[in-house]
């Protein structure tokens, strides 16, 4: 069973040293539509017999292959060929989305486009990255600087973005040298299904990329083997500590893109319609569920209750409904735990807040999980809805006294992913970005350009993925001191 428009020759299989294998148990996991509830897919359910397997297959490719041992131009050829098989089927990947977790069908080809893109940049990146450099030193005749895999990784992505955030992991790995075990969310396995079909029909050698989609329990099993020599992880910050605390058992490498409860700085000078729209545009997206989601937003407080109007007014005219329908603004939650999560966050919420609109399921739409968008106003930002992260569509708007306060406020949570000034005055907002902790700040909105470093101070995770700080993160440094220049250099 599979979503229409989508083709996959082997649901039923899992990936691993190039072929195509049935899991070691018979289980198989149920993919479910949050438009309809109903199940849309089923794929292999892999168990922690077949990630050993996996990082057996993956381990030997890096040890006794050629792989590792290319020249990064030979790598990035691969990566092109595997970018254009993909983009000949982004039409499918984009329909699989849709399907999986409800995203938009109108968003849907923008975000695989942008997913395919990250191939790209590592192709350019091959051109210009010094993996190996000449230095000078007075205790040897020759120094060379070199840049070397890690070598086994596991990728691991989440459910909101899983072909982006797939591509963003195994494009640098696999220019660096690296080998893969692809481990998808079983929430949206599809993307990561049709990028093992693509490796293996463009010939990339066995054990290079691996792929097995499997629930927790296996999951943990992956990250626990000491064949992985690093784990890139995207998605809660739970999971994150735990990955963190098992890959410091054994000084294992990790790359953590995790949680986040990011402000919008707002600006005297930015007015209050024009406020509202982008705040109101921006929680809608993917209906919140983003990791660098703005979901504070601070605000003088002399114009917090007009504010607050402004934002009901916007949100009473996003159009809830199915992902497929071209009118809809914001489509359903991604899954039914998802729901009650936001649902239970929305009950803590009214005892601490103001709860100013939406707050309750759309009466017209008793079949999936949706939510109308949601403002809670005089938040206090020691509270739990403006400290934890919710992962739907919901706001809070807290009021400041002036920017210095709006910045403490900012900076006074275990986050530090995103961040935003809402202002026409560039240099207001480099100065107000530059005291924010947090990993990216942009000017009016929401904005990141994964061919630049991405990733978060404090909890909101560990190194950066995108451009070549993301490709540093699977390479290792190694320096070599010789006493004569040997063949090839002059």
């Amino acid at each position: 069973m599979l979503p229409e428009g989508v083709s996959i020759a082997h649901p039923d299989k899992i990936y691993i040293d190039g072929q195509w294998v049935a899991p070691a148990k018979s289980g198989a996991i149920e993919i479910v539509s949050p438009d309809s509830e109903e199940v849309v897919a089923r794929v292999a359910e892999g168990s922690e017999a077949d990630m050993d397997a996996a990082v057996a297959a993956a381990r030997k490719a890096f040890a006794t292959s050629e792989w590792p041992h290319l020249a990064p131009a030979k790598r990035a050829d691969y990566l092109n060929r595997l970018a254009e098989g993909l983009r000949k089927r982004e039409p499918e990947m984009a329909k699989a989305w849709t399907a999986q977790i409800g995203g938009l069908a109108g968003f849907a080809p923008i975000l695989v486009g942008n997913g395919t893109a990250n191939l790209d940049h590592a192709v350019a990146l091959a051109e210009k990255f010094e993996f190996e450099k000449r230095a000078q030193t007075e205790l040897a005749a020759f120094a060379v600087i070199r840049r070397e895999p890690v070598g086994v990784v596991a990728a691991i992505a989440p459910w909101n973005s899983p072909y982006g955030i797939m591509t963003g992991k195994i494009a640098p790995a696999l220019l660096a040298g690296c080998t893969v075990v692809m481990k998808p969310s079983p929430e949206t396995p599809l993307e990561t299904y049709i990028i093992a079909e693509v490796a293996d029909e463009i010939g990339i050698p066995p054990g290079v990329i691996n792929m097995v989609c499997a629930h927790r329990e296996a999951s943990d099993h992956l990250v626990c083997n000491p064949g992985v020599d690093k784990v890139s992880f995207t998605g809660s910050t739970l999971a994150g500590k735990r990955i963190a605390s098992v890959c410091g058992e054994r000084i294992a490498r990790c790359t953590l893109e995790l949680g986040g409860k990011s402000a919008a700085v707002i600006l005297d000078d930015f007015g209050t319609e024009e406020a509202a729209k982008l705040l109101t545009g921006t929680i809608t997206v993917l209906s919140g569920q983003v990791c660098a989601m703005l979901s504070r937003a601070i605000v003088p407080k002399a114009r917090h209750d007009e504010l607050a109007e402004a934002i009901a007014g916007e949100m009473a005219k996003v159009k809830i409904g199915h992902s497929g329908d071209p009118e809809t603004r914001m489509g359903p939650l991604a899954m039914e735990r998802q729901l009650h999560r936001v649902e239970d966050y929305i009950e803590k919420g009214k005892a601490s807040a103001d709860l100013v609109c939406g707050g309750a399921r759309p009466a017209d739409l008793n079949r999936g999980y949706f939510m109308e968008p949601t403002l809670f106003a005089n938040v206090d930002n020691g509270s739990v809805i403006a400290q934890e992260e919710i992962f739907g569509p919901v706001l809070s708007l807290i009021p400041c006294e002036d920017t210095e306060d709006a910045i403490r406020i900012a900076n006074e949570t275990n986050y530090g992913l995103n961040g935003s000034v809402l202002t026409h005055d560039a240099s207001a907002a480099f100065d107000v970005a530059k005291r924010v902790r947090a990993g990216g700040v942009a000017q009016n909105g929401m904005k990141a350009d994964f061919n630049l470093p991405f990733g978060g101070f404090k909890q909101s995770g560990i190194g950066r993925e995108g451009g070549p700080d993301g490709l540093m993160s699977y390479l290792e440094t190694k320096t070599v001191l010789l006493d004569g220049v040997p063949a090839g250099y002059a």
